[in-house]
């Protein structure tokens, strides 16, 4: 564990005791967001991300030990485990560097050295490797019998068994890999007849560039032409380059043993060590270009669960639509679904005046708030119709992102919240409740189904899976929970809790009423201390008796608050109302051993603000008026938009013609910008101007250039 612990630290740039206590605090059952909040003593004040990273750089280095025991004992088994070489793979830190080791004593297929090892040939294969040998010819004959037809034939096979010992030098492979790294460049081309059917990889049909230069983004593409028979690939740095670095390390003198050296050099670069080496850098890139894309995927899905929630209020929720009808549902302000039903105000049915009546009598009858829109198919037609309309009260109106509601509709989780009603008032249930409360509603939808990454198919499916379970668990804690309103789904990502803790809540509520205290939480089936230390302080309960549990103080210290309290003659809620109170307060009076100033400088703040949500206040937005189709942009029209995508080339911008736009990289701001993560965020409110409009192809080009902010 020791040698874990140095490692980390230097890899990460952490201190020895940061790396320790994660270490211990993870083993424990501790999660990253209880670690972050309630553990800064322990580990330096470290945030989610580092924290993340020591658990992946500790796994990393667990299955490396794992492999390298294996390894020790193969090599061991044959009897060939000498002291240095357990010793040289003892100090490997790197898989490559490890499989490299192993590579001369892996059990092998019949390869060509094989063979020729099995008709006798290493000893002529190891006279030619001295390079002394100036009869060459003389020598293999020696080599010539029954297995063994001529000279010729001698001469090839201890090529051969030299081909394989430059293949799995050390040495040779470190030095194929630094060209590669360096130079190699990766080739694509188009598969002959292909053409039509891969138009979309187009860009891609004869182009080249260097490997390191290659975004994320491109290289997922050229990957997903290749899976899809459209495209070849290769990836390879000059030749000459990589013979000339070889020859250097391999081949000595002028001999005509020499000759043959650098014939077998050749052709183990060729048949052997560029295909090994070419399909290392292919999955490490491909393995980069997954990571890149699944930042950018996280980073997008945090920003969509920590959107700007309208809060608990009155909704009228519309999923749109022209030939079926707008389904429409009332919802009170815990979301509960209340009424619903189908009008018909667009063509071909154009019952306006009969939709008019009924949306306004729904408005209302239900004491609706807010309307949300979802926006897709007829989403700015009905938006014109409901803005058009008059009510007895002020109500606003909200175009709602509808992307995932479909599979949200067909799911498990639908179907056991509405049993009784088809997919469509399910899908307009869920247009309200991501109104608001996006969070509690998105964390019901698959992620990969939001629609906020790029080529979130084509990465590797486990490690985007837990990056964005880790996302959604990190903002769920982040803004905390109520207990006595959350679905089952919701809970489920509470730190320590999990499926089954989260249905036994929903089940103890049902049956006992809402909880009064975080102390009854101790009440739920299963609901240990360790799953309490873990969920607790996430967990918020509004009206309870003591006001700390709507806040983000843990239950563990309490104590300190009260004592706090005592201390200038006052009662917590007085204390968490009168800032005056609070200024009396020195906080060094109460650090002990386990609790120092950052804990108690998070307990000051949130006593400032208690179960304040995080997230900012929404804004109404509204799409440039008269503007509902592509067809009707024009180059050099300036018109807001909301941000919908975010990715390593740009931004799409959805302007309200069905169609989002891009900003590419170039065109975000009057500087360079490296990330657009850097110039914009998911569902900001945006001015735009129209730059290129393909209509055939259904493309938008626009720009932020010039457009005021």
């Amino acid at each position: 564990m020791k040698k874990y612990i140095d490692q980390i630290s230097k890899s990460l740039q952490l201190q020895a005791f940061q790396v320790e206590n994660t270490m211990q605090l993870l083993g424990e059952g501790a999660t990253l967001p209880f670690i972050a909040r309630y553990r800064k003593e322990m580990t330096g004040s470290l945030d989610e991300v580092q924290i993340a990273n020591v658990k992946e750089e500790l796994a990393r280095l667990t299955e490396l030990d794992k492999r390298r025991e294996s390894i020790i004992e193969a090599i061991d088994k044959q009897e060939k485990l000498t002291d240095e070489l357990r010793a040289r793979i003892e100090a490997c830190t790197e898989l490559n560097q490890l499989e490299d080791l192993y590579l001369p004593y892996k059990q092998k297929r019949k390869t060509r050295a094989v063979k020729a090892k099995e008709k006798g040939l290493e000893p002529l294969a190891k006279i030619l490797m001295k390079q002394l040998e100036r009869d060459v010819e003389s020598r293999a004959s020696q080599f010539v019998n029954d297995e063994v037809a001529d000279e010729d034939e001698a001469l090839q096979g201890a090529r051969d068994i030299i081909a394989e010992w430059v293949n799995e030098n050390e040495v040779s492979r470190n030095s194929v890999r630094g060209i590669f790294q360096r130079q190699a460049v990766i080739r694509s081309k188009v598969v002959k007849g292909k053409e039509e059917e891969g138009v979309k990889f187009k860009d891609y049909f004869q182009s080249e560039e260097p490997l390191k230069r290659c975004a994320s983004h491109r290289m997922l593409a050229l990957r997903r032409g290749e899976a899809e028979g459209v495209l070849r690939l290769d990836i390879a740095p000059n030749e000459d380059d990589v013979l000339d670095r070889l020859n250097r390390i391999f081949v000595k003198g002028n001999t005509e043993a020499s000759d043959h050296v650098e014939v077998a050099v050749k052709d183990s670069y060729k048949r052997l060590l560029s295909s090994s080496i070419e399909t290392e850098f292919a999955k490490s890139s491909k393995e980069e270009a997954d990571k890149e894309a699944i930042r950018v995927f996280s980073e997008n899905l945090r920003q969509l669960l920590l959107a700007s929630p309208l809060g608990q209020k009155r909704v009228l929720a519309i999923d749109p639509g022209f030939r079926t009808g707008c389904k429409v549902v009332c919802l009170d302000a815990q979301g509960n679904l209340k009424h619903n039903e189908t009008i018909y105000p667009h063509a071909p049915q154009n019952q306006g005046k009969m939709a008019a009546k009924k949306l306004t009598n729904m408005v209302e009858t239900y004491n609706i708030q807010a309307i949300a829109i979802g926006n897709g198919t007829a989403s700015r037609e009905t938006e014109r119709f409901v803005t058009n309309l008059h009510y007895d009260r002020k109500v606003q109106v909200f175009v709602v992102s509808e992307a995932g509601a479909s599979i949200y509709s067909a799911s498990k989780v639908a179907r056991e919240e509405f049993p009784q009603y088809d997919v469509t008032v399910r899908g307009a249930v869920s247009i309200g409740r991501r109104l608001m409360d996006p969070l509690a509603e998105l964390v019901k939808i698959d992620a990969k189904s939001i629609g906020v990454g790029q080529y979130q198919h084509d990465v590797d499916q486990n490690l985007l899976k837990q990056s964005l379970d880790q996302v959604v668990e990190s903002c769920v804690n982040k803004v905390g929970v109520n207990l006595n309103t959350a679905s089952k789904h919701l809970l489920t990502y509470v730190s320590g809790l999990g499926p089954q803790l989260a249905q036994n809540i929903v089940d103890y509520r049902t049956e006992n009423g809402a909880f009064s205290s975080r102390k009854e939480i101790t009440k739920v089936k299963r609901m240990g201390a360790k799953a309490f230390e873990q969920c607790a302080g996430f967990l918020r309960i509004p009206n309870s008796e003591n006001p700390l549990d709507n806040s983000a103080v843990h239950p563990e210290s309490y104590c300190i608050v009260k004592q706090m309290a005592k201390d200038v003659n006052c009662s917590v809620a007085d204390l968490i109302a009168d800032q005056n109170l609070r200024k009396q307060i020195d906080l060094n009076k109460y650090v002990s051993n386990e609790v120092g100033l950052p804990t108690l400088k998070d307990i000051m703040e949130e006593l400032e603000k208690p179960g304040r949500d995080p997230r900012t206040a929404i804004k109404v937005f509204q799409f440039k008026e008269g503007i509902y189709k592509i067809d009707q942009l024009e180059v050099g029209m300036e018109m807001p938009g909301i941000v919908t995508n975010i990715t390593n080339f740009g931004a799409f911008v959805d302007v309200g013609v069905k169609q989002d736009g891009l900003v590419h990289i170039s065109q975000l701001a009057n500087r360079f910008v490296s990330d657009p993560a850097d110039v914009v965020q998911l569902h900001q409110h945006v001015n735009v101007k129209v730059i290129e409009v393909d209509v055939a192809r259904k493309r938008i080009q626009l720009s932020m250039k010039d457009c005021e902010q």
